[in-house]
């Protein structure tokens, strides 16, 4: 080819690409006027918003503040927590010109996936920060409480290559860190029992409460490795979340420790605060940081330290004290009952606690019970022609996102922990709420809600969320619902939901293997109707004479629309031999305490009244130690035996089962799209629109 030629078609090569970048740049501009309210500006300005390169993206503060800094010198990077995009203002405009030209529609490669960034000019960044949030009562942070060469030794005190139990006591190495406790006033007496617990990168531990009766007030927590991310959580539902940072010392007393449950999310990043943990700006609760940037977990040992109890416990939190007549161990503590929403903001607190936050807790397990896509949802997706632009609206684990590879297909959840396992599988993904999709109107060609739709708890909310899957579409695209259906036996069939029930009873079948949304439930013992109400009775189906929502008993037919369906997070022995035939992802635990005498538990009686329990998360009453043992050093085979035994952490998920009809009627109101079709598919209702 002559050389001015070729010369030609690379400048009209690069006409279009630029041409390309440009467009999508105004997109991303438009979608952040409407979804964000950020206004983008015509002209030059040290301001810039980052779209696509935000925290809810994957994308690091380190990572972008690295490409932003080619450009010239960074006054001010701003990150909002879960946002898919960024704000940074330069020194100067020049600088701020040269990142517009030149970072404009370029790949940046994060830890494990990577981001097209498109920047715009605004002429002003305010972000406002969180209002301060207090921690738990009784508990208290402290930084840096042992040195680099403390933390080395304290590790080396435990030897993980030991798999029998064996006479010890608390390491030698711990004494001087516990001594310095109780100078300190952290703690009044020496601690006699020590929990270890090893956590590789995306562990996590259920929320849970430690058992009143088995321990004294304090527990101290020493942090080593690795930092992550804590969440307290009180039973009226409030929040806070805690950084623990590496060689840190968490205090649990009083309130913190009786009434608040703590855990850690299962994932592979936390957001965590960006400045040094020194610095006087740095709060140990994510609340208020537009500060952050994403922090992968590596390896972290906990050290917890107890005090065995020998009395019952007299606290002031009698609904959550074993020893005050309130189930033992709590776990994941629910507030009462939650009831119908009667506004908008009772929705949105009933979805936040009943949803959202639900499956960012089970998210692992969730997945794992996700991987066969519903055949007839594969179907609509090999009907797409080839270069089709696809969006899957609550994605989840993103079993859809690899049916179809001739699709460009995208997808959102609200939930960040199963986003994050989407990436790692090389998905397309970002977080975002159903009712705010960050994509252009009418960018899609097909856009698919897989039960998504029957989590919002209003009319108006499910109404929203299918608008805002029909503004998704094209003129002529298509959309597929799925929604859980009230009649969970249809043209005298019963669903694989009704039919497993069954099985369960023979056991004949695992509920790990099940492959059908809403069928992986374990069964609660009960019995299965004889029938169910007609569908022409919706009025009496609606009727709620207790507007506190109930518990659904897994497998059983439906009778009321809104429910709480249980999922329990453990699923026995089953669930115990899979994770011991992976040896890299157990949990790694020793416990220890120092030698009780014979006489330490003489007020108690050994047969009814057995010494305190070790462990309040997965002890069962066979692991109580007998008032000669001289200790308990736990291994994680020994674990196993435990795991089996021991209650399984449930969370309740907030659903809305559709009529017969419903789904058809709420797709009916929003203009300019028809139902091409509607069925029943093993239980959930199914509708495929077509935008006009």
């Amino acid at each position: 080819m002559d050389s001015s030629v070729e010369n030609s078609v690379k400048a009209v090569r690069r006409s279009k690409e630029e041409k390309k970048v440009l467009r999508k740049q105004l997109k991303a501009s438009h979608t952040l006027l409407k979804h964000e309210g950020i206004n983008t500006a015509a002209q030059p300005t040290k301001n810039l918003v980052v779209a696509n390169g935000g925290l809810g993206n994957g994308v690091s503060r380190e990572e972008l503040s690295a490409a932003l800094k080619e450009m010239g010198e960074v006054e001010m990077l701003i990150m909002p927590p879960h946002k898919p995009y960024a704000f940074v203002t330069y020194r100067s405009e020049e600088s701020a010109r040269k990142a517009h030209i030149h970072l404009n529609g370029q790949k940046l490669q994060c830890e494990e996936n990577s981001v097209t960034l498109y920047l715009s000019y605004v002429d002003s960044v305010t972000y406002e920060e969180g209002a301060s949030v207090t921690l738990p009562e009784g508990l208290v942070l402290v930084q840096d409480f042992v040195s680099p060469e403390e933390e080395a030794l304290i590790l080396s005190s435990v030897d993980w290559s030991s798999t029998v139990d064996s006479v010890t006591g608390i390491p030698e190495e711990c004494l001087p860190m516990l001594e310095q406790c109780v100078r300190n006033g952290h703690i009044n007496v020496m601690p006699d029992q020590l929990t270890v617990n090893q956590y590789e990168a995306g562990q996590g531990i259920p929320p849970h409460v430690d058992t009143h009766s088995a321990f004294e007030d304090t527990i101290l927590s020493l942090s080593l490795g690795a930092k992550t991310v804590m969440e307290f959580r009180h039973p009226d539902g409030r929040a806070v979340a805690v950084v623990l940072p590496s060689r840190s010392l968490l205090v649990m007393k009083g309130e913190s420790r009786y009434l608040w449950t703590h855990g850690i999310t299962p994932r592979k990043f936390d957001m965590v605060p960006a400045c040094d943990p020194q610095s006087p700006a740095y709060k140990p609760d994510l609340g208020t940081h537009s500060n952050l940037t994403l922090s992968k977990r590596g390896t972290r040992t906990s050290f917890t330290f107890r005090k065995i109890r020998y009395e019952p416990c007299g606290c002031a939190f009698p609904s959550a004290c074993d020893s005050q007549g309130a189930p033992s161990a709590p776990l994941p503590t629910q507030p009462s009952p939650p009831t119908l929403p009667s506004c908008h903001a009772d929705a949105t607190r009933l979805e936040e606690e009943y949803v959202h936050r639900v499956y960012d807790s089970i998210a692992s397990h969730f997945s794992s019970t996700r991987h066969s896509p519903w055949p007839r949802v594969c179907h609509f997706l090999s009907s797409l022609p080839p270069g089709s632009l696809l969006a899957d609206v609550g994605c989840g684990n993103g079993k859809y996102l690899g049916v179809n590879p001739e699709l460009i297909a995208v997808g959102c959840d609200r939930s960040s922990a199963l986003v994050q396992i989407c990436a790692e599988r090389d998905f397309h993904v970002f977080v975002s709420d159903a009712l705010s999709v960050p994509l252009p109107t009418a960018s899609c060609d097909a856009c698919i809600s897989i039960a998504v739709i029957h989590h919002f708890s209003t009319q108006e909310r499910r109404l929203a969320a299918v608008r805002e899957l029909v503004r998704l579409l094209k003129p002529g695209g298509r959309g597929l619902i799925y929604v859980w259906a009230y009649e969970q036996e249809y043209n005298k069939q019963k669903s694989k939901y009704l039919k497993d029930h069954n099985k369960e009873h023979d056991g004949k079948c695992s509920p790990t293997k099940y492959t059908s949304d809403d069928c992986q439930e374990p069964h609660e013992t009960s019995s299965i109707p004889d029938h169910h109400k007609p569908t022409d009775n919706q009025q009496d189906v609606n009727t709620v004479t207790d507007s506190k929502l109930s518990v659904h008993t897994n497998r059983t037919a439906f009778n009321t629309q809104d429910l709480l369906v249980p999922w329990h997070l453990k699923e026995g022995k089953k669930q115990v031999e899979k994770e011991s035939g992976d040896s890299e992802k157990k949990i790694k635990r020793k416990e220890m305490s120092k030698k009780i005498s014979s006489d330490s538990c003489s007020g108690l009686n050994p047969k009814t009244d057995p010494c305190p329990v070790l462990d309040p998360i997965i002890s069962s009453s066979d692991s109580k130690p007998s008032p000669k043992a001289d200790v308990t050093q736990t291994s994680s085979s020994a674990l196993n035996s435990e795991l089996v035994n021991s209650p399984a952490p449930v969370f309740h998920r907030y659903y809305h089962v559709f009529q017969q009809g419903e789904l058809e009627q709420l797709c009916g109101q929003v203009a300019g799209v028809k139902v091409q079709s509607s069925y029943h598919d093993q239980g959930n209702w199914c509708v495929i629109l077509e935008k006009a």
